[in-house]
């Protein structure tokens, strides 16, 4: 019997819609119909980062998003106090905590959780006791997964970023041994029982890497997205990052099965 490989979920991050739209002021273009046109090419969830400064998203994005949107809200935010109120009134379905600082144009690494354990573990019970999941923006290491599962944290997003860029620069070997690390933190997650999502830096052909990782239950994507988005169009970006899934899904069948 070949066995059962999960199904692996899309999120899609809508921030850069509103850098777009920030950009000039105003109105448009509109991050909810962002959405909802994701929504409607297979997205199964919409993440969000409300950023301390509000570069992109805004406070009435994330509300109009939680109303009107079909599918679960990921709320990226900074593990503050101010952040985690927000979050509480908001209600999303999930909250993802990552590192932040003013001056970085994205999301740099992943959270110190070794470090600020004990500040992460007061936020997730916060979150958690108001019925939110929550997961931690984390590098491929085994301290930081080991220190994620000790604060309480459902999930883990594993940061990508510096495997996408080896890969984009043609580093063939380093790109390899990122990718081992990441291969390592997902089944390490795995057995202690975290779900274990990943993003940062994605494109068609490393989403399609990533989902042969049985492990891996959700890949979130925005900027690669938003940026195919200018010369295809939104639906058609989201369809084939979707068929690119499919594809490495299909190949973890075929290995298991082989």
């Amino acid at each position: 019997m070949t066995p059962v490989v999960k199904p692996i979920r899309l999120g899609v991050n809508i921030d850069h819609v509103a850098t777009l739209r920030n950009a000039r002021g105003g109105r448009l273009p509109d991050p909810l119909r962002a959405a909802s046109l994701a929504i409607a090419a297979g997205a199964d969830g919409i993440t969000a980062h409300l950023r301390e400064d509000r570069r992109h998203i805004r406070d009435a994005d994330m509300r109009a998003l939680k109303d009107e949107i079909s599918v679960p809200l990921n709320f990226e935010m900074a593990a503050t106090d101010q952040m985690v109120d927000i979050a509480l009134a908001i209600a999303p379905h999930a909250c993802c905590l990552v590192p932040e600082r003013r001056e970085e144009r994205t999301t740099e690494g992943g959270l110190d959780v070794v470090g600020g354990g004990a500040v992460l573990r007061g936020h997730i019970a916060r979150l958690g006791e108001a019925g939110i999941r929550v997961s931690l923006f984390v590098a491929p290491d085994p301290a930081q997964i080991g220190a994620a599962f000790d604060t309480g944290a459902a999930v883990v997003e594993l940061h990508t970023g510096h495997w996408c860029d080896l890969v984009a620069a043609g580093d063939h070997e380093p790109a390899a041994a990122e990718f081992a690390r990441l291969v390592a933190a997902a089944r390490q997650a795995d057995a202690l029982g975290l779900e274990v999502h990943a993003g940062h830096g994605l494109d068609y052909a490393t989403a399609e890497t990533m989902a042969t990782l049985g492990e891996v239950r959700e890949l979130n994507i925005g900027h690669f997205l938003v940026g195919e988005a200018l010369f295809e169009g939104l639906e058609s970006a989201v369809r084939r990052m979707r068929t690119a899934m499919a594809r490495g899904r299909a190949a973890l069948r075929a290995g298991m099965a082989a």
